[in-house]
């Protein structure tokens, strides 16, 4: 049998958990993968499953461990690979879970893991950067339009409710020169856009290096978008909006995270600005950047919090006008300050306290929704499939990143294409091409 049929006769499947960050790793180990023939697939398919796992909350621990489980009980028997924040802080609770696990913490030796166990040879030493990215292109679309390109790891703010800075460590920048040609290696094999994402990007610092001019190093590379995964409130500083501002290929659209509208819980939390300090960045930067639209993530029923604090964080919300909010209801993670605290918020309580939330976030999206109806604007088309009749329909994403969905009339995945925007369908816009 030659290696490629071995390959395809033992594939490899993934499921990752958490952040985008954790995306971000788990493409890079499946293209590296890719780049030696391995077959990706299912898990019912798979001979080795890897989990990706994330431990920011209690919650997600007990969700990394399902998944786990959940693998070991494909149909395929396969072997269980586990990554992540959580392999990191509990590898022997993890171990426990079966005889088929294995645990391996370093992401950058997660391929080697795969190949080993797959029989195949480990990938030369010294090989890093674009390569595995080029050489997976050449063999699968799946990373084609949007790459999510990982500048940073780590984290030193120690929120009282984050265990991710135990995990992952302080922040370690990749090389400016590395991101440079990587982000050129993704151009050069089509990629339309591509997202910079880390643990906390806007701690990036190589030598005088930082984040601005991350920002200008990938927008040389001509890459027609460029899209920055979450930035920290007062790491929006007015050299980065000013680099942003002169860069046309950044898309419209920022996520910065605010988690709580009250200074007091904010202060609680371990958080480093004020709601009149978060105010005034987004505020700045909707000035220097025309049409920008800003997401941003909001924590529920965190300890201590009162009714009249999670209202002021809903007018907080409601007032400066987000895109969209991503609620979550704060989850005790043992070995956290917060986790400790004796004033928990009741479950009861935080349900409804976040249930409010995302109410006021479906309102504010279909308020943005709205106003952009019956527009014509720039659409990433990121997949297209066939609807029951068998009528091609494509999916993307705007640059304010809308998603739409629209006849396909020729459209192609990687294309970018108008498309005029009409009706809301649930999360999504639905639109048509112009004649």
């Amino acid at each position: 049998m030659s290696d490629g049929a071995a390959a395809r006769a033992l594939p490899v499947a993934f499921r990752t958990l958490g952040c985008k960050v954790n995306r971000a790793e788990s493409e890079a180990i499946a293209a590296e993968l890719l780049s030696a023939g391995v077959h990706i697939a299912e898990e019912d398919e798979a001979a080795v499953v890897v989990v990706n796992t994330c431990t920011v909350t209690g919650e997600a621990d007990a969700k990394a461990r399902k998944a786990v489980r959940r693998a070991l009980a494909a149909a395929s028997r396969p072997v269980v690979v586990v990554t992540g924040c959580l392999a990191a802080l509990d590898r022997g609770a993890l171990r426990a879970l079966g005889e088929r696990v294995v645990v391996e913490a370093d992401k950058a030796l997660v391929a080697g893991v795969v190949a080993e166990l797959l029989g195949k040879a480990r990938r030369a030493p010294g090989v890093t950067g674009a390569g595995p990215w080029l050489s997976a292109r050449e063999s699968s679309g799946a990373f084609r339009t949007r790459v999510a390109l990982k500048i940073e790891d780590g984290c030193d703010a120690f929120c009282a409710y984050c265990i991710v800075p135990y995990a992952r460590g302080v922040p370690r920048a990749t090389p400016l020169s590395e991101v440079r040609a990587e982000a050129q290696a993704l151009v050069d094999a089509g990629t339309r856009e591509i997202v910079l994402t880390g643990v906390n990007i806007g701690r990036y610092s190589d030598g005088e290096a930082r984040l601005s001019d991350v920002l200008a190093a990938v927008a040389d590379t001509g890459v027609s978008r460029i899209r920055l995964s979450s930035v920290e409130p007062l790491d929006l500083t007015d050299e980065v909006l000013g680099v942003a501002a002169s860069t046309p290929a950044l898309c419209a659209h920022l996520h910065v995270p605010l988690q709580s509208g009250s200074d007091l819980v904010l202060s609680a939390m371990g958080r480093t600005y004020t709601a009149e300090q978060y105010a005034e960045r987004i505020m700045t930067a909707r000035s220097v950047l025309p049409g920008l639209v800003v997401t941003t993530d909001v924590l529920s029923g965190f300890p201590g919090e009162t009714a009249e604090q999670a209202a002021e964080t809903l007018a907080f919300c409601k007032k400066t006008g987000f895109g969209k909010l991503h609620v979550f209801r704060y989850s005790r993670r043992r070995g956290t300050p917060a986790a400790d605290r004796p004033d928990q918020v009741r479950d009861t309580e935080k349900a409804a306290r976040a249930a409010a939330l995302r109410e006021l976030s479906t309102r504010l999206t279909g308020a943005h929704v709205t106003a952009r109806l019956g527009e014509t604007v720039e659409v990433l088309v990121e997949r297209v499939s066939p609807r029951t009749d068998g009528t091609p329909v494509a999916e993307g994403t705007t640059r304010d990143y809308l998603r739409v969905r629209f006849d396909a009339d020729g459209a192609r995945t990687g294309e970018l294409v108008a498309v005029r925007l009409g009706t809301p369908d649930g999360d999504r816009v639905l639109g048509e091409r112009p004649k």
